[in-house]
């Protein structure tokens, strides 16, 4: 999952931004309202976990434009503020979920993922593609009823293709998930990372549309285009 996270608290913001990470999650962190409306509006994410007390532009603000320009991103207010009206107002502006500070990463990170399920279209955690399955609440892929093993970029490439299992992800939508907005990427990086994961769970799970890009299917090679 790529997430965007604005949070202007210089240590609770990078204190999040690495919990997120440690759980396999590609970070853009801002403290900036008008940088992180920019961001929303002009890149690819999974999810936002948005402040409401923010300089430039406040958080209702920033998502009231999203959805007025229908930005469809998952959107979770982390906030301090705990006021019912607060709670009203992110609905009212199009808030997906709300949380209030003090919280638990962990309860963050559960609450992410239905978030990005949901979106994805999933209404079950399990989700199945032949002898892979991955679980989206805990973020843990078998094989044949075995755990498997993943690095940290394998696991945001085999996440998002199975989030949309049997449908096509175009190579840039791939790399604009996997790396954060800083990231030096090698331009044959995404190839490296899928041969890695087609030797771990197979070459035919995961199939090259050429010309549009890749996807994961349970068809067989004759079946598949």
């Amino acid at each position: 999952m790529r997430i965007l996270l604005i949070e202007d608290d210089p240590d609770l913001g990078p204190a999040i931004a690495k919990a997120l990470r440690a759980e396999n999650c590609a970070v853009d962190l801002v403290a900036d309202g008008i940088d992180a409306q920019h961001l929303g509006d002009t890149e690819r994410y999974d999810a936002a976990v948005l402040d409401l007390g923010l300089p430039g532009h406040d958080g209702i603000a920033i998502l009231r434009a999203w959805r007025e320009g229908a930005r469809g991103l998952p959107v979770l207010i982390l906030t301090a503020r705990d006021g019912w009206s607060d709670k009203v107002a992110g609905f009212k502006a199009g808030a997906d979920d709300f949380m209030t500070k003090p919280f638990r990463i962990e309860e963050l990170m559960m609450r992410l993922r239905a978030l990005v399920r949901r979106a994805s279209g999933h209404a079950a955690a399990r989700i199945t593609c032949g002898p892979l399955v991955f679980d989206s609440q805990t973020g843990q892929f078998e094989l044949e009823g075995l755990p498997l093993k993943l690095t940290a970029l394998e696991w945001r490439v085999l996440s998002t293709l199975m989030l949309s299992k049997e449908t096509v992800i175009a190579r840039l939508d791939l790399l604009e998930r996997v790396y954060e907005g800083d990231a030096e990427v090698d331009s044959n990086s995404l190839e490296v990372i899928i041969g890695r994961l087609r030797k771990k769970i197979g070459a035919d799970l995961i199939e090259t549309v050429r010309g549009r890009g890749y996807r994961v299917t349970a068809a067989t090679p004759a079946a598949s285009e």
